[in-house]
């Protein structure tokens, strides 16, 4: 004859083996399933895959047939090799018009801080455009500041505060190697057919140069500010 505890504890047991065990997947993030053998997807992020990764989707420094603009590797490979350059050094162009505009100094502050931020802010939609670009012919634009600093061929400033003629004399170079090798990018672009990297350089990337570098180096012409000699 069963006692009153065995009576008592049967039932709690039968409980506990029919109850479903908690799905392994739930601290993955993955899908678990609930009592009907459905998927429930989970709320859970997936954290730190980037240490068990799989091959990159595409190496830096290969292209790919990403959409169909009729050029061959070959042609896309070349222009894709060249944009980085172009990339890299507008990156570092524009960073240079912010640190400039931040650390400014003398009578002509005012006119200078404002125009240094303009001339940032028109550096960064050219740094946009010469991405997309990359990434339309097939290949992977250079991104991270560490790459960028490599791959750049405009001189790296000091971390000082400079007077406002050296800062313009420093960004009138960065302009000068710029437009030359826009020169030499959009004539490449240009023999080779790729005719929407040619307008892409000549267009844009070397006629706002162009117009900067006239605003600035007027700042660097030696005329009197109170008296006409």
């Amino acid at each position: 004859m069963a006692t009153k505890d065995t009576i008592t504890k049967k039932p709690a047991a039968a409980k506990a083996a029919a109850a479903p065990k908690a799905s392994p997947t739930a601290s993955t993030g993955a899908a678990a399933s609930n009592g009907n053998g459905q998927a429930v997807p989970s709320v859970q992020p997936v954290l730190n895959q980037q240490f068990n990764a799989p091959a990159p989707l595409q190496k830096y420094g290969t292209v790919s047939q990403r959409l169909p603009i009729g050029l061959d590797e070959k042609t896309r490979q070349e222009s894709v090799n060249n944009l980085n350059q172009m990339l890299a050094d507008t990156i570092t162009l524009r960073d240079l018009y912010k640190k400039h505009h931040w650390q400014v100094v003398g009578p002509t502050f005012y006119q200078l801080h404002l125009l240094y931020d303009k001339h940032y802010e028109e550096q960064s939609v050219l740094v946009d455009t010469i991405a997309e670009r990359i990434q339309i012919l097939g290949g992977v634009a250079v991104a991270m500041a560490h790459d960028v600093a490599e791959l750049a061929s405009i001189p790296r400033p000091p971390r000082d505060r400079e007077e406002a003629p050296i800062q313009v004399s420093r960004l009138l170079e960065a302009h000068q190697i710029i437009l030359k090798n826009c020169h030499d990018f959009a004539k490449q672009a240009d023999d080779s057919g790729d005719d929407g990297t040619n307008d892409l350089l000549v267009s844009e990337v070397l006629r706002a140069n162009e117009m900067q570098v006239w605003f600035i180096s007027e700042h660097v012409v030696d005329t009197p500010l109170a008296r006409a000699e």
